[in-house]
């Protein structure tokens, strides 16, 4: 965008958040008012007043100035964005690079005033590329400004790209293998594994796009993107990871799944690695497993209370199926296993059957299913019945023969535990006998459903009080009922009265305000009443609505208390319970 263009204003912000819905009518003729009584401009009564979030302010006044809002924490930076412009100038003129276009010879910068014209020529006089301007908060980019420059991955891939532009040239298939045992991709890949290591991120995704490659971490549960790649490095990053992976490099055509090892700073973890062909090349999508992850107790991951004590009743029982229910990600496979720490002893024979193994158990006989070979959930439950096991872990329950052999196997004097993919703990058995239960043998056998899902914890670091406004207080006691009553009895008690807590964001918590997970559960043990409404094949609602009469807490009712003792935010829990 050349420097001289100027560009009209149409609205106000007051008018734009109107608009957008962010503001009632109501409220902007407030805000007027309070600019003509004071003379403060709409903006500064709009944060003194905070009736709309700091990013929607950020996208309103965007708009009002005509230019794209650019939320730091969510977008890539490209390490060739960043060494156009040097640490100190980004200081001075409050600015950040993020990203670098080479064929239009553009250069996209977030500022804190991006009708600051003289620093748009300023910058393009010093780098001689076009500049893009775009609106992000002065505090974004500050904080930006210290850890990009510094931070690890950027730097690390920087140096190696300008390596690779020094050796640039057209590369042939065959010539492939050389280029991805060179020390600049070799150094990209390492880069990129290490700061997954070092985030703490549970996967890794390097997708190709048209003009860059882009890549994203999950931390906690959320996907973030960290640093945008120039398109000719893709292929010889994919096929260096490949290559790590005992994976075909010539074979783009299909998904290919593999595994391998890597260490960092005394730490090991085991990468899962599977590879899709898309419209502009393979993406990798990278799983990683902590090989000396302790395995958390059933109250560190966040079940308490009358659930705990169901699931410890239940798991005492020499038999009966207890099914982990939750969409992909939600940590059952981590409960499962806090389950199966519990109750393993040397005097009981422990065997179980993975997709994959996620974690190793001493005194655990763990199976990694392998479909090629033939072995499946179904075909290693069917030789498990021949080894004389006590306890039997099936990583997920998702067919029908394998549904019929688990309440064989419980029926027979085994426990069994599970997973299920349902939405809640109530669809579990509606969802069991859509795939061949019969309704007489699974109330014989299913002893208990635990529904989850794992939620962001507020960061520690920067965790503040704040008054809540009354449309949240009249939501948590609609959400709660009679729990809210006990709540508020126990606030009585110690005097005070109803606060919630938040994260401010800080460089601990990547200025999210979250750091860590928690689990928010729900747990319906198989009573009289349920059964009989399994055996008439009763819908999920109505097994729902016994087991919340039995008392069973639901998993948002479960968030929500966690909300108001300070783990997590409403907003969050809203988040993960809806979805």
């Amino acid at each position: 965008m050349p420097a001289s263009s100027v560009v009209k204003k149409r609205k106000t912000l007051t008018e734009i958040l109107v608009a957008d819905g962010k503001i009632s009518a109501e409220q902007a003729e407030e805000i007027r008012l309070e600019y003509l009584k004071t003379g403060e401009f709409e903006e500064a009564v709009l944060k003194k007043k905070r009736i709309v979030s700091k990013e929607d302010l950020g996208k309103a006044k965007a708009k009002f100035l005509g230019v794209p809002f650019v939320d730091l924490e969510q977008v890539g930076f490209s390490p060739q964005a960043l060494s156009f412009v040097p640490k100190g100038v980004a200081d001075r003129y409050n600015i950040i690079p993020y990203g670098f276009e080479p064929k239009t010879k553009t250069l996209s910068v977030a500022m804190a005033n991006p009708i600051d014209l003289e620093t748009i020529e300023f910058l393009e006089k010093k780098t001689g590329l076009s500049i893009i301007p775009g609106l992000a908060s002065e505090e974004q980019i500050k904080n930006m400004v210290e850890s990009r420059y510094q931070q690890e991955l950027t730097s690390q891939v920087t140096k190696a790209l300008k390596e690779t532009e020094k050796k640039k040239k057209t590369t042939d298939l065959k010539d492939i293998g050389k280029v991805i045992k060179e020390a600049p991709i070799a150094k990209i890949v390492s880069t990129i594994l290490e700061f997954a290591m070092k985030s703490g991120s549970s996967d890794v995704h390097i997708e190709p796009r048209e003009e860059n490659t882009r890549v994203r971490y999950r931390i906690d549960g959320i996907l973030f993107e960290r640093l945008l790649l120039p398109r000719n490095v893709h292929d010889a990053v994919i096929s260096r990871i490949k290559i790590l992976a005992d994976l075909k490099i010539d074979e783009k055509r299909v998904p290919q799944d593999g595994r391998f090892n890597f260490s960092a700073d005394d730490k090991e973890v085991d990468l899962r690695v599977s590879t899709v062909p898309t419209v502009f090349g393979e993406k990798v999508v990278m799983r990683l497993l902590q090989k000396s992850q302790k395995i958390p107790t059933l109250m560190e991951l966040g079940l308490r209370g009358r659930g705990l004590k169901n699931v410890n009743d239940v798991i005492e029982k020499p038999n009966g199926i207890i099914v982990i229910t939750g969409p992909t990600g939600s940590g059952k496979t981590t409960t499962l296993y806090s389950i199966l720490h519990k109750i393993s002893k040397i005097q009981v024979n422990v065997v179980t059957i993975e997709d994959p193994v996620e974690y190793q158990m001493m005194g655990v006989n763990q199976v990694q299913v392998n479909t090629q070979a033939g072995l499946t959930f179904a075909s290693a439950l069917r030789s498990f019945l021949r080894q004389d096991p006590d306890i039997m872990m099936v990583g997920e329950i998702r067919d029908s023969e394998t549904t019929g052999l688990a309440i064989n196997a419980s029926l027979t004097g085994h426990l069994v535990l599970s997973t299920l993919h349902t939405n809640s703990a109530a669809g579990c058995p509606p969802r069991m006998i859509d795939m061949g239960a019969e309704p007489f043998l699974l109330v014989s056998s299913l002893a208990c459903v635990v529904g989850q899902r794992v939620l962001r914890k507020i960061c520690t670091n920067c965790i503040e009080e704040y008054e809540p406004e009354g449309e949240v207080i009249e939501d948590v006691k609609n959400v709660l009922g009679d729990l809210f009553g006990l709540v508020e009895e126990k606030w009585r008690k110690e005097g005070r009265k109803m606060l919630m807590k938040k994260g401010k964001g800080c460089e601990v918590c990547n200025s999210t305000g979250y750091k860590g997970r928690i689990g928010i559960y729900e747990v319906m043990p198989v009573s009289e009443k349920i059964s009989r409404l399994i055996v008439s094949k009763s819908s999920a609602r109505e097994v729902e609505k016994i087991a919340v009469e039995e008392g069973m807490v639901t998993m948002k009712q479960d968030g929500y208390i966690k909300a108001l003792e300070g783990i997590t935010t409403i907003e969050e829990v809203l988040r993960v319970a809806e979805s």
